[in-house]
C-alpha cells in the first residue's frame, strides 16, 4: 500500500477511535491518563499509591474536591479494554504495604479504572453533570514512548543517529563489541539468518549495558529490545542499524535488505499498533523520570535524559481540544514531568531538586522548539520512605533523613541488612540549576555535580487504627499531582 494510502487509513481508524470515546464519554464522562516512565523512575509505586491514596482515604490537602468534601464515593470498576491486562493494584499495595518490599516494575501495558463520584463546586454543572468520572490509567513503560520518533525516520536516518550516538562519551566503550561485529559483515551479501541474530544479540547487549544501574541512560530505542515479552526471537526484533551505508538502495536479498525490511516491520506491527491504539487515545500524561540518579552518575547521564525529554516531549502535542476538533483528533491537553524520589532529599533541598527538572525540560522544549503550554514540572514522592532529622557534627547541625536501607546497601564501608534504621546526609543540589548544566556540551567531563550520598531505602512501616485498618501510604506532593491531573474534571 502506498504511504500516502497507508496514513490516511490511520488517520481514518485514528478519527473513528476518537470519535468513540467521545460518544460513550458523554454517558459515562472518562479520562484517560497515561503513566509512563525513565528508567525506574516508579511508575508502578505512583499508580498504587495514588490508587491507595484515593481508596483509603489519604492525606491529600492540595486536591480540592476530596479536601472539600465534593467526593462522596470512590471506588475501583472494570476497565473498558478487555484486551488490555489489568494493573495489578492489589498485589502491587501488598508488596509495599504488607511486605515492604518495592513492587516489580511491569514490562507491557497495563490498566486500571477507578471512579469518582462528586458534586460539581458549580450549581450549572451539576444541573447537566452526572457528577461521576472514571479515570483509566493507562501504564506503559518509557521506552515504548521513545519508539514514536521512529515513525518519522527511515532505516537510514535510524542508522545514522543510532551510530553517531554509540560513538559518543561512555557509549564508544560499550558498543565496541557491536560496532566491531557490524564493521565485519558484508552487508550488500546474500542474508544469512545466524549473521542476523549475532548482530541483533550484540546490539541489545550494548543497549542493556547503556540502562544498567551503572550507566543510568535513558535514550535506549528500539524499545522493545530491551522488554520484548512475547515477541522475543521474532523476526521485527532480530534487525539491528548498520554502520556507513553506501548510497543507494539495499540490494535484495541482502542482510541490509533483511535489516531494513525486518526495522520497517518493527514500526509496522509494534509502534504503530501502540500509538493507534493506545497513546492517541490519552487526554492526560505524567512522565516519571529519576532526576536525581542521573545527576548522581554525572553530566553525561544527565544530558542523556535531556535527550531522552526532548524525544518525549515531542511525541505529545500539549495544548487545549476545541469542541469540535477533539472529535476527529485528541490532544493530550495536559502533561506532568515529575522528578520521583524527592523523599531521598530533605524538605529543604525539593524547590532545588524541583527547579533542575524543570530546567531539564526547559532545555530539552528548547532543543525542539516546541511550546511549553499544558506542561507542569513537580518533585514528588510518590511513596515517602523515610523521614526528617538534624544531628550534629563538628559542631555543625546538619540536615538528615532516616530511613531503613535495603538489605544489602553499603555506606562508608557498612552493609545493611534491611532492618536496622540509619541517619543519613545526602549533600545539598546546588540552588542555581544553571550549575549543573555549565559548559555539559563543551567540558562534559568535568562534573560539576556535587558530592551526593543516595541508597535505596524499603518503603516505611504503616501504622494500623484502632480497628486494625492500614493508614494510607506517605507521599509527597501526590495531591499536587492529582490536582493538575484531573482536578479541573472535578469542577
Amino acid at each position: 500500500m502506498p504511504p500516502f494510502l497507508t496514513r490516511f487509513t490511520d488517520d481514518a481508524r485514528l478519527a473513528l477511535d476518537t470519535l468513540t470515546d467521545r460518544a460513550s464519554g458523554f454517558v459515562n464522562p472518562t479520562l484517560r491518563l497515561g503513566v509512563t516512565g525513565l528508567s525506574r523512575a516508579g511508575k508502578t509505586v505512583f499508580i498504587s499509591s495514588l490508587v491507595h491514596n484515593l481508596l483509603n482515604g489519604g492525606r491529600l490537602p492540595v486536591f480540592e474536591a476530596v479536601r472539600s468534601g465534593r467526593v462522596s464515593k470512590i471506588r475501583l470498576e472494570p476497565q473498558p479494554d478487555d484486551a488490555v491486562p489489568r494493573f495489578q493494584y492489589e498485589d502491587h499495595i501488598a508488596a509495599l504495604v504488607r511486605d515492604r518490599i518495592w513492587p516489580d516494575s511491569t514490562r507491557a501495558i497495563s490498566q486500571l479504572r477507578i471512579t469518582l463520584d462528586y458534586e460539581s463546586a458549580s450549581g450549572w454543572n451539576r444541573m447537566f453533570s452526572p457528577g461521576r468520572l472514571s479515570i483509566d490509567i493507562v501504564d506503559y513503560p518509557g521506552e515504548w514512548l521513545l519508539d514514536l520518533p521512529l515513525l518519522t525516520q527511515d532505516f537510514r536516518t535510524f542508522s545514522e543517529k543510532t551510530v553517531e550516538r554509540a560513538h559518543t562519551g561512555i557509549r564508544a566503550e560499550l558498543s565496541t563489541d557491536w560496532l566491531s561485529l557490524a564493521a565485519s559483515l558484508d552487508i550488500s551479501k546474500p542474508a544469512v539468518e545466524a549473521d542476523a541474530q549475532r548482530l541483533a544479540q550484540s546490539f541489545t547487549r550494548y543497549l542493556q549495558a547503556c540502562k544498567s544501574d551503572e550507566r543510568s541512560l535513558s535514550t535506549l530505542p528500539p524499545g522493545r529490545f530491551l522488554m520484548p515479552g512475547d515477541l522475543e526471537g521474532s523476526p521485527a526484533l532480530t534487525f539491528s542499524p548498520l554502520a556507513n551505508l553506501p548510497d543507494g538502495r539495499a540490494p535484495k536479498g541482502s542482510l541490509w535488505a533483511m535489516m531494513e525490511r525486518r526495522y520497517e516491520a518493527y514500526k509496522t506491527h509494534v509502534v504503530k499498533p501502540f500509538f493507534r491504539e493506545h497513546f492517541a487515545r490519552l487526554d492526560r500524561q505524567i512522565v516519571l523520570i529519576d532526576a536525581l540518579q542521573a545527576i548522581n552518575r554525572g553530566p553525561e547521564s544527565l544530558l542523556d535524559l535531556e535527550g531522552a525529554l526532548a524525544d518525549v516531549l515531542a511525541s505529545f502535542q500539549p495544548g487545549t481540544n476545541s469542541f469540535l476538533s477533539s472529535f476527529l483528533t485528541k490532544r493530550i491537553d495536559k502533561v506532568l514531568v515529575a522528578a520521583t524520589k524527592a523523599d531521598h532529599l530533605h524538605h529543604e533541598s525539593h524547590d532545588r531538586l524541583e527547579r533542575i527538572a524543570a530546567r531539564l525540560v526547559q532545555r530539552a522544549i528548547d532543543r525542539i522548539g516546541a511550546s511549553g503550554a499544558g506542561l507542569e514540572v513537580m518533585a514528588i514522592a510518590s511513596v515517602r520512605a523515610t523521614r526528617e532529622a538534624t544531628v550534629n557534627h563538628d559542631g555543625h547541625t546538619l540536615p538528615v533523613i532516616v530511613g531503613t536501607p535495603i538489605a544489602g546497601e553499603t555506606i562508608n564501608g557498612e552493609t545493611f541488612d534491611g532492618e536496622r534504621k540509619t541517619a543519613i546526609f545526602t549533600g545539598d543540589l546546588p540552588q542555581n540549576p544553571d550549575a549543573l548544566f555549565q559548559d555539559l556540551e563543551s567540558k562534559p567531563e568535568e562534573s560539576l555535580v556535587p558530592d551526593l550520598s543516595f541508597v535505596r531505602f524499603r518503603p516505611p512501616h504503616i501504622e494500623e487504627t484502632g480497628g486494625g485498618l492500614k493508614l494510607s501510604v506517605p507521599h509527597i506532593r501526590l495531591d499536587r499531582a492529582m490536582q493538575f491531573l484531573f482536578g479541573d474534571r472535578l469542577a
